[in-house]
């Protein structure tokens, strides 16, 4: 059975605790460095990373999945890229386009900002991940061998990215040759 398109709207302050919990209920080692948090669990919302650097997919008045999309450092020089720098979706709601909707959504909202480039980094045995992001524009950009052991197991971190324009298009081909 196919679910209805999601909304997809920034997050506010009253989302804090179902993001939280949302964040926790989908806590494995396919896509987290640290470990799963324990009682009492931190604000979801932070100083580092507040309401609007989320976009949040919701269907039937229910928080089913976010983005988290940011600046990659406070630099000037690279205020013309975004990051994905995290992405849930509700168990139940896997498998209906609502991550590939919060993809997408986020690509949209960087274009909006005018970044010239988005980016993200994900964990190297993630496949899910990586093959819902590469059908969705990013090529792998970089990997960072075994940059994680996790679980007892050595893990690479894959950096990925997509050019937004053309003119960052062109100077991606040309370091490429």
């Amino acid at each position: 059975m196919s679910l209805p398109q999601p909304l997809i709207r920034f997050a506010v302050p009253d989302d804090d605790e179902a993001l939280g919990r949302l964040d926790r209920d989908t806590w494995s080692y396919l896509h987290a460095v640290k470990p799963r948090d324990r009682p009492p669990y931190p604000a979801f919302f932070s100083e580092r990373f507040g309401p609007r650097d989320h976009l949040v997919a919701e269907l039937a008045g229910r928080v089913v999945g976010y983005v988290r999309l940011v600046r990659p450092t406070p630099l000037p020089a690279n205020a013309h890229v975004r990051q994905i720098q995290g992405l849930a979706v509700a168990d139940e709601a896997r498998g209906h386009g609502v991550g590939r909707t919060l993809v997408r959504a986020a690509v949209e909202e960087a274009r909006r900002l005018g970044a010239r480039r988005i980016t993200l980094r994900v964990l190297g045995h993630n496949t899910p991940a990586r093959k819902l992001y590469e059908a969705e524009g990013f090529v792998v950009e970089g990997v960072l061998p075994e940059e994680f052991l996790l679980d007892g197991e050595y893990v690479d971190d894959v950096l990925m990215g997509q050019a937004l324009r053309d003119g960052a298009r062109r100077s991606a081909q040309v370091r490429d040759s």
